[in-house]
C-alpha cells in the first residue's frame, strides 16, 4: 500500500485526487493540506504517531509561500521522501528548477491521469520521476552547453532563488530579511549576486522576468 499526503489549496483538486486514488487497490490518502505549513506539521504529527508516508503531492502556487520554500521546508524536515510536484504550471517552465531544488519528480496537472499514478508508484519504489518532456528539455540544456538566457534563474544557488522570488513578488530587502532569518546586508548581497546572474539592473526587471516566465502569479 502506498500512503500519500495531498497538499493543493483547492479542494476540489483535493477531493477529486481522493476519490481517483480510492480506485486504487494499492493506493490510501492518509492526509491533505491546503499550504505549505499545514504540510510541515502534518509531518511533525507523522513523526510522533508513527503515520506512514510514502509519497507526498505538492502543488506550487500556494497562498502561504512559494513552492520553492515549501519544498525546501519539506526537505529539511523529511530529507528522504519523495515529494511529486503536481502543478498547474508547465513542465517547461518549472521542472528542471524544482527537480535541481530537490523535488522527486514533477507533472503538469494537465497531464494523462494514468502519468500521475506511473510517477507516484515510480517514486514509491525509490527512484525518481522524469516524464518524457521534462526528460527532453534536460537533454536539450545539456546539448546547449547549459543555461541559456531565457532561463537565466536556473543559474541562482537556493537561497538566490528565494531571494529573487520574494524580490519580483514585490517584498522589500527590509521585509525579506526577518522572513529569512538574514541580515539586511546579507539580502543585499545575495540581491546584488542575483541581478549579475540574470543581467538584470531593477526589482522591477526581476518582477517583469519571473511574470514572463511564469515564476510567479
Amino acid at each position: 500500500m502506498i500512503h500519500i499526503v495531498i497538499v493543493d489549496d483547492h479542494a476540489v483538486v483535493r477531493a477529486g485526487l481522493r476519490q481517483y486514488f480510492s480506485e486504487q487497490a494499492d493506493f490510501c490518502v492518509v492526509a491533505e493540506a491546503s499550504q505549505g505549513r499545514e504540510a510541515l506539521a502534518l509531518l511533525r504529527a507523522a513523526e510522533q504517531t508513527g503515520m506512514a508516508i510514502d509519497v507526498m503531492l505538492l502543488d506550487i502556487a500556494m497562498p502561504d509561500q512559494s513552492g520553492v520554500d515549501a519544498l525546501q521546508a519539506i526537505r529539511a524536515r523529511a530529507p528522504s521522501l519523495p515529494v511529486l510536484i503536481f502543478s498547474g504550471f508547465p513542465e517547461s517552465q518549472y521542472a528542471s528548477l524544482l527537480l535541481r531544488q530537490g523535488a522527486s519528480g514533477y507533472l503538469s496537472k494537465d497531464c494523462e491521469p494514468e502519468a500521475l499514478l506511473q510517477a507516484i508508484r515510480t517514486l514509491s519504489r525509490g527512484r525518481r520521476y522524469i516524464s518524457a518532456a521534462v526528460a527532453e528539455q534536460l537533454a536539450d540544456g545539456l546539448a546547449a552547453g547549459g543555461v541559456d538566457a531565457a532561463q537565466a534563474h536556473q543559474q541562482l544557488s537556493e537561497r538566490e532563488l528565494q531571494v529573487f522570488l520574494r524580490l519580483a513578488a514585490g517584498q522589500t530587502v527590509g521585509q525579506l530579511a526577518p522572513a529569512l532569518c538574514l541580515s539586511v546586508k546579507t539580502v543585499s548581497t545575495y540581491r546584488s549576486r542575483v541581478m549579475d546572474k540574470m543581467g538584470l539592473s531593477s526589482n522591477s526587471e526581476l518582477t517583469h522576468y519571473a511574470l514572463r516566465h511564469g515564476l510567479i502569479l
